[in-house]
């Protein structure tokens, strides 16, 4: 009996890649896709992505959706609150497994783990660790498609926003800008690859400037995406 699970989903390229080589390992029935949502604009939190493009991901890859609401600026004990609330849903539905698409970051792999054990269930990593090169090399070979939605401006100019990955992005990429963008250095939409049954169509919008601050001060650049008819 394959192992119950839930899919901790952001909508990109290091989610997409996960779920794929979970789907292909036959271990794990995920049944829910999990994903964190501002409450507010009811846009993919950090990513900026519609609530309709994450609910158009998750029809083509097949897999219901379960949304973490937050609100705009959430401290940890908040999302701690909110997380432990729909964690606890899952564990009454004899969900043991949360699975991530971490791939170098230890203490936020560390801190995942920690959060899971109080509500006992397990974290698995299936990108842990791997070369976030040959990672993103693949990707594009099997035929996944992902745009840039968000860019951190201290990492990136303006023009990487609304990006689509492909063998031309890389040669693009400045030295110090990990190739998967696991740094924080950018954030994605997947739109199509292996694992989809379709295609999910859009239309690129507005390059918009936001200002956010935590413990220091953090531009983005966010490039608007807006669902289309197939």
């Amino acid at each position: 009996m394959k192992k119950r699970a839930i899919f901790n989903w952001s909508g990109g390229k290091d989610s997409a890649m996960a779920l794929y080589q979970i789907q292909k390992q036959q271990e794990f029935d995920i049944r829910y896709l999990m994903t964190s949502v501002n409450a507010n604009s009811e846009r993919i939190s950090m990513h900026g992505v519609r609530n309709e493009l994450l609910e158009a991901q998750a029809l083509s890859l097949g897999i219901s959706l379960k949304k973490l609401f937050l609100p705009e600026s959430s401290e940890m004990d908040v999302y701690e609150k909110h997380l432990f609330e729909i964690m606890n849903q899952f564990k009454k539905e004899a969900i043991d497994y949360s699975i991530f698409g971490d791939i170098f970051l230890e203490d936020l792999k560390n801190y995942r783990e920690k959060q899971l054990q109080k509500v006992d269930m397990q974290a698995v990593f299936p990108l842990w660790n791997k070369d976030t090169t040959y990672l993103i090399e693949q990707f594009i070979d099997l035929g996944f498609k992902t745009i840039l939605t968000a860019v951190d401006e201290s990492k990136l100019p303006k023009e990487f926003a609304g990006r689509i990955i492909d063998k031309e992005f890389l040669k693009d990429l400045p030295i110090d800008v990990d190739p998967c963008g696991e740094n924080g250095e950018f954030h994605t939409f997947v739109f199509d690859g292996p694992n989809f049954n379709n295609r999910i169509s859009f239309e690129i919008g507005d390059i918009i400037h936001k200002k956010y601050t935590y413990d220091k001060a953090y531009g983005f650049w966010f490039c608007d995406l807006k669902p289309t008819e197939n």
